[in-house]
């Protein structure tokens, strides 16, 4: 048998998009909860702590920042089709 006669087909249905891609402003707060609190969990070095302080606060700040900004994008997606619907986006864009 060679190659030209096996079938070979890639076909992988993944996406191509982050995991975060599709929480919404929800899971946007989430994320936001859930960085601060692991952010508490280093303070008081909580069993699970890393050795270097600053790794667990910076671990944490990351899922802060992706919340904050998965929030902030959600809002503003928002912002843009409340103004469509009422013919103010316009207006904002000459500005």
């Amino acid at each position: 048998m060679t190659s030209k006669d096996v079938e070979q087909t890639d076909e992988r249905h993944h996406p191509l998009v982050p995991w975060w891609a599709d929480l919404g402003t929800w899971g946007a707060v989430a994320l936001m909860a859930f960085g601060g609190l692991a952010a508490v969990w280093v303070f008081f070095r909580l069993p699970g702590t890393p050795q270097e302080l600053a790794t667990g606060y910076y671990q944490a700040a990351k899922v802060v920042a992706i919340g904050l900004v998965i929030a902030g994008t959600a809002l503003l997606s928002r912002e843009r089709d409340r103004g469509a619907a009422t013919g103010k986006a316009d207006e904002a864009v000459r500005d």
